[in-house]
């Protein structure tokens, strides 16, 4: 009987392992991530079902229920709650979650006494235990100070520590030492020390790390989070022998990593450069005062709705400032509104516009733009000469030319769009203020540049009954 449990358990991870791989399919596309996020909830209702009625569980059930209904009604409250502005410190305060997980299972995989193994066998378990409570501890700390600097909480800047990489160098080889200590003594009662101050350095060094990366990288810093994340989960799932968990965590793991390197190759940087500090570490920019750069041209709603409607091809350039002020259905009604009036309207997607990976496409789908008007940056960026209007957003260091002009730039190196390419560059801010990089941007100053100051929402209103009226 419990032969044949183990068998159906293990068919029923391999149905779910199917389901995870086909969400990752399902996620790669806009049209079909729907469909990738229920073959995610199916696959991760399999696995649980498969768990609880596996033969590995055999008492505390109503213990386990609690403690599911608890979770699902603080997941749905917040699911229900939070804004799209919120999504990224919402997934770096989750992807600490997972972290906090495989330490606490590391721990309580440690402490069983009921495990009794021997030799090469109870080295290779250590080292699992060890390797999973140190990645997870890095990947809840480092979840939280990304959550901080995501919310706003804490200051974006980075920490730059005197000496901080070989402060880093030193910690991973007392981390190195200390495993070496903890396989080598098999009494718990020894072994715990190396352990604990093991997993202190590690929230420590999690903490550094995040600490010292600007805010312009911080997009790479969710996907690297998420990377970690699953081989946090990978780790527990050596630990337990579970099959799933080691082969998800091994699937969110590489997925994020790729995803990391995509991140980094859409700045022109290196992972390693990412960690190592972020945008503008290695050398202060200078500061540059708006007198120095030159004067801006100021327009209105009103002249912005004259120049849309006297245009033939617009183009949209949506940053993090859209999602802020939420002015992305007010676009959309009037890229429809455009479209009437047959202006050829697109939009123009930066790989790491907003605070996450994605987010624009994310906030564009909830609003029900079309997909089909929605380009990535290697797509579009040689229409631009074609372009009549391009309308920023909310957008800065995704925009800035200094990138490829200015080679003393922090940011220098970095493919961004070549907005300024096109007739008319109209760009939707409250301020002057720098991005979330602190570089000043040349475009602002460009002859064939227009200001328009205020709320994006409540400009974006404007011109929408403008155009309705028109």
């Amino acid at each position: 009987m419990i032969s044949f449990e183990i068998d159906l358990v293990r068919a029923l991870y391999v149905g779910a392992t199917i389901l995870f791989i086909l969400t990752l399919g399902g996620l790669s596309h806009q049209e079909s991530s729907r469909k990738g996020n229920m073959y995610g909830m199916i696959g991760m209702t399999v696995a649980i079902i498969a768990t609880l009625f596996g033969p590995y569980v055999t008492k505390n059930y109503h213990l386990i229920v609690v403690l599911m209904a608890t979770g699902a009604v603080v997941g749905i409250f917040h699911a229900r709650k939070v804004q799209m502005t919120q999504m990224p410190e919402l997934v770096a305060i989750l992807h600490s979650l997972v972290g906090l997980a495989a330490v606490l299972v590391g721990y309580v995989n440690f402490l069983d006494e009921t495990i009794s193994l021997t030799g090469v066998e109870k080295t290779i378990h250590s080292i699992e235990i060890y390797i999973g409570i140190f990645i997870g501890a890095i990947t809840f700390s480092g979840s939280i100070i990304a959550f901080g600097k995501l919310s706003g909480k804490m200051s974006g800047n980075p920490l730059i520590l005197p000496a901080r990489h070989y402060l880093n160098l030193i910690i991973v080889l007392v981390i190195i030492y200390l495993g070496y200590m903890f396989t080598v003594d098999p009494q718990i009662s020894n072994a715990i020390y190396p352990l604990g101050l093991m997993t202190l350095l590690a929230l420590v060094f999690g903490i550094h790390l995040v600490m010292a990366i600007g805010g312009a990288d911080m997009p790479v810093v969710v996907s690297m989070l998420n990377s970690y994340s699953g081989w946090a989960a990978s780790a527990t799932g050596f630990m337990l022998s579970n099959d799933l968990l080691i082969v998800v965590g091994a699937l969110v793991g590489s997925s994020g990593a790729i995803l990391s390197y995509i991140m980094c190759r859409a700045m022109n940087r290196s992972f390693i450069s990412v960690i190592a500090g972020g945008f503008g570490t290695d050398s202060a920019p200078v500061a540059t005062s708006v007198s120095e750069q030159g004067e801006v041209t100021s327009i209105n709603s009103d002249e912005l709705t004259d120049l849309l409607l006297t245009s033939k091809k617009v183009m949209i350039i949506p940053g993090y400032g859209m999602a802020v002020s939420q002015a992305q259905h007010t676009v959309n009604e009037i890229v429809k509104l455009l479209k009437k009036k047959n202006v050829d309207v697109e939009f123009a997607i930066h790989p790491v516009a907003g605070r996450m990976p994605g987010h624009m496409n994310v906030l564009l789908a909830e609003a029900k733009v079309p997909y089909d008007i929605v380009y990535e940056m290697d797509e579009i960026n040689d229409d631009f000469d074609n372009v009549d209007v391009s309308i920023i957003i909310g957008a800065n260091d995704i925009v800035n030319p200094s990138a490829l002009e200015d080679p003393n730039s922090p940011i220098a190196g970095m493919p961004v769009l070549e907005c300024w390419k096109g007739k008319t560059t109209v760009v939707l801010k409250r301020g002057m203020a720098t991005g979330y990089a602190g570089v000043q941007n040349p475009l602002f100053f460009k002859d064939n540049t227009r200001m328009l100051f205020g709320d994006a929402k409540k400009t974006m209103d404007e011109v929408l009954g403008n155009l309705q009226s028109a």
